[in-house]
């Protein structure tokens, strides 16, 4: 790669990273050829098939490994009366100031305090107007009559359709305390800035799980989940020195939160939250109790029907956010002059770009690339393909020199190459590629279904 130069070789950054997902068909911008529509992004073949593979291995994480943790999918359009019970309607809300000069808009979090105190603008130097309160909740009318009666909103996270719905499924499947209730949804934020690709948009989706536990084991269960989320990203490949927590202080700390730390990852533009896990009291079942109407106790058939609000902790994560991580965790420049692919794509300094995925949450787990299209090689690698796509997911390739295919599939960053070759032909062997290493070994066609599933159960990122 000739425009890489040495000053940001092997680095990830938001350009290469943001040209990057638009050229292989991960993230578009939303409705690009109007213009583009701010805080919205278009996911495409490949990101579409990278979004559900997270958010598949997470809901294997909660609920497939987890006795105790079932699964909703609750409505994005809820009861009013919900956001005003959460607290939602008066306190969702950022601190908001504007440029006089340049008209920029920032959230005042989020300007250097020496500006904020002198009301400098940070990009211009201009003046900033004071601070007023933005509510971020998108809000729509129901019905024929757009009035004040008919005004509903569109979900600003999905935990309170899992709150209000918490004793349907205490009943209907006989859930015991402590248990989960995990969920993935969209979610809406008018969001005051829209930046950084895809890591604040005003359209999103999360990753929730509620845990209700008793009064008194709360503190034991979020340091529990705590162990276990961090645990998880171990477990997909994630770099964990890019990882650390972040305790919410007092003044950090939102108006349902006992305690909360944030699981933060180091993006290109430096430590953002990836996901929270928060110790959310009994204040959100309470606050459904006094709005509602219905009482929403626990009743502790094992223990003399003890009545109680149980307490709930929660794991938050942003699957596009998550999906902006991964990107970018995965994202790496290598030089390979002289290694691997049989020096097929020249001498000198040859880098080449690589997305190395962890084989789960790949897009395409493995390609089918016939080393020629004549003599019935393209043939028996749709064979090949057909045999596989029952349980993996395939790719195919049959145009240019083999070793700009194999870039290709570095760069969408595809695990394994299968190489038909004429030896397949003769002995029905076939060339496996690993994406990492670049090492290539000849296996039997017979056995290769079953060397996959090896490989995918066994792999550990080497860089």
């Amino acid at each position: 790669m000739s425009d890489i130069t040495s000053e940001y070789q092997g680095k990830a950054t938001m350009e290469k990273i943001t040209s990057l997902a638009k050229r292989r068909g991960f993230v578009f911008q939303s409705s690009e050829i109007y213009g583009g529509q701010n805080g919205a992004w278009d996911y495409g073949p490949l990101g579409i098939e990278l979004k559900n593979r997270i958010a598949q291995a997470w809901w294997k994480e909660m609920t497939q490994l987890h006795d105790d943790i079932v699964g909703l999918d609750a409505a994005i359009l809820m009861h009013p009366r919900t956001w005003e019970a959460s607290g939602h309607v008066e306190n969702f809300t950022d601190p908001l100031v504007d440029c006089k000069k340049c008209k920029t808009r920032f959230r005042a979090d989020q300007i250097p305090p020496e500006n904020l105190a002198a009301k400098k603008c940070p990009e211009c130097g201009g003046e900033l107007t004071g601070i007023r309160k933005f509510n971020l909740m998108f809000k729509t009318h129901i019905g024929p009559a757009e009035d004040s009666a008919s005004i509903i909103y569109l979900r600003p996270e999905t935990a309170q359709g899992i709150y209000v719905n918490y004793k349907n499924i205490i009943q209907s499947n006989r859930m015991k305390i402590p248990f989960g209730i995990a969920q993935i949804g969209k979610a809406f934020r008018n969001e005051i800035v829209t930046k950084n690709f895809i890591f604040r948009t005003c359209e999103f989706e999360q990753m929730e799980m509620q845990f209700f536990v008793k009064p008194g084991t709360d503190v034991e269960w979020f340091n529990e989940w705590k162990k276990r989320r961090w645990a998880y990203y171990e477990k997909l490949g994630v770099k964990m020195d890019s990882l650390r927590w972040h305790q919410h202080g007092a003044d950090e700390l939102a108006h349902y939160a006992k305690d909360a730390y944030d699981i933060e990852y180091l993006f290109p533009m430096g430590w953002r939250e990836l996901e929270g896990v928060h110790n959310r009291s009994n204040y959100d079942l309470s606050r459904h109790t006094q709005y509602s109407g219905k009482d929403l106790q626990y009743i502790d058939q094992d223990n003399n029907n003890e009545r109680y609000i149980p307490f709930i902790i929660e794991t938050s994560a942003g699957l596009t956010r998550t999906l902006l991580m991964i990107l970018c965790d995965a994202y790496d420049e290598e030089k390979v002059a002289g290694k691997g692919d049989g020096g097929t794509e020249g001498s000198g300094d040859d880098w080449r770009t690589v997305l190395r995925f962890h084989p789960v949450v790949a897009p395409t787990t493995v390609a089918i690339l016939p080393l020629m299209k004549k003599d019935g090689l393209a043939e028996i690698a749709q064979d090949i393909r057909n045999e596989l796509k029952e349980d993996f997911a395939t790719g195919y390739d049959q145009a240019g020199a083999i070793g700009r295919r194999y870039r290709r599939q570095d760069e969408a960053g595809t695990p394994y190459c299968v190489t038909v070759d004429y030896e397949t032909k003769d002995n029905g062997t076939v060339t496996l590629r690993f994406r990492d290493s670049m090492e290539q070994i000849r296996v039997p066609r017979a056995d290769l279904a079953e060397r996959l599933r090896k490989e995918i159960k066994a792999y550990k990122r080497i860089k």
